[in-house]
C-alpha cells in the first residue's frame, strides 16, 4: 500500500538546493504514450518514472508500488482533500493520481521525472507546476488513431466510440503544450523526445 504522504501541498521545487525537471507526456488514448515511456525508461536509467495511485483493482501481473499504488476509494479521497496529489482525475469509474511527495523529492535530488498522464491531469500540472516541460504526442492522423484503438481489441464498439470522441477533444488541445510530436514512426518519435530531454 502507498505510504501516507507528508509533503505539504504548497511545497514546490523552489525549496530545492538542486533542481531536476518534471516532464509530462500526454496525448490521446491509443497514441503510444505508454510504449514510448517504457522505451525511454529502458534506454535512460537516469530517468525517474512517477508511479501513480489508483482505486482500480490490479490486473494480472501488476505489482503494487511498481505499476501503481493500489488504494481504496476512501483513502484516495482523503489524499485529495489533503492536497497530496500533483494531479488527479476520474477515468472509467476509477480515480488516478500522481503523488506529490516522491515527485518533488526526485526533482530536488536533480532527477528528470517522467509522468505519462491523460489530458485532464496534464492541464492540472500546467496550472500547479508551470516549470514542467509538457510534450503532447499526436497520431499521424485521426484514421490511424482509430485503427490503433480498434486493433487493441480490448473495447466494445460503444467504448471505442467514447474513446474516439474524447480523442478528438484531446487532439484539439495539443497547442496548449510546450512541444508537439507526431508518433508516425516509433524510433523517430523516440529520438525526437530524447533530443528534447537531453539537448
Amino acid at each position: 500500500m502507498m505510504q501516507v504522504l507528508s509533503i505539504h501541498s504548497g511545497a514546490t521545487t523552489k525549496d530545492c538546493q538542486s533542481s531536476g525537471k518534471l516532464i509530462v507526456l500526454t496525448g490521446p488514448s491509443g497514441v503510444g504514450k505508454g510504449t514510448l515511456m517504457r522505451s525511454l525508461l529502458a534506454r535512460h536509467r537516469e530517468l525517474y518514472y512517477s508511479v501513480s495511485a489508483t482505486t482500480r483493482s490490479p490486473r494480472p501481473g501488476e505489482i503494487d508500488g511498481k505499476d501503481y499504488y493500489f488504494i481504496s476509494r476512501s483513502k484516495f479521497e482523503q489524499l485529495v482533500a489533503d492536497g497530496e496529489f500533483l494531479e488527479w482525475a476520474e477515468f472509467a469509474g476509477n480515480y488516478y493520481g500522481t503523488p506529490r511527495e516522491p515527485v518533488l523529492n526526485q526533482i530536488c535530488s536533480g532527477k528528470l521525472v517522467l509522468l505519462e498522464i491523460e489530458l485532464k491531469g496534464a492541464r492540472q500540472i500546467r496550472r500547479s507546476f508551470p516549470e514542467a516541460l509538457s510534450i503532447f504526442i499526436l497520431p499521424p492522423s485521426f484514421g490511424e488513431l482509430e485503427k490503433r484503438i480498434r486493433t487493441r481489441a480490448q473495447d466494445s464498439e460503444e467504448a471505442i466510440a467514447r474513446r474516439l470522441h474524447r480523442a478528438q477533444d484531446e487532439i484539439n488541445a495539443a497547442d496548449e503544450f510546450d512541444i508537439q510530436i507526431v508518433n508516425d514512426d516509433f524510433e523517430t518519435t523516440l529520438n525526437s523526445i530524447e533530443a528534447t530531454l537531453f539537448k
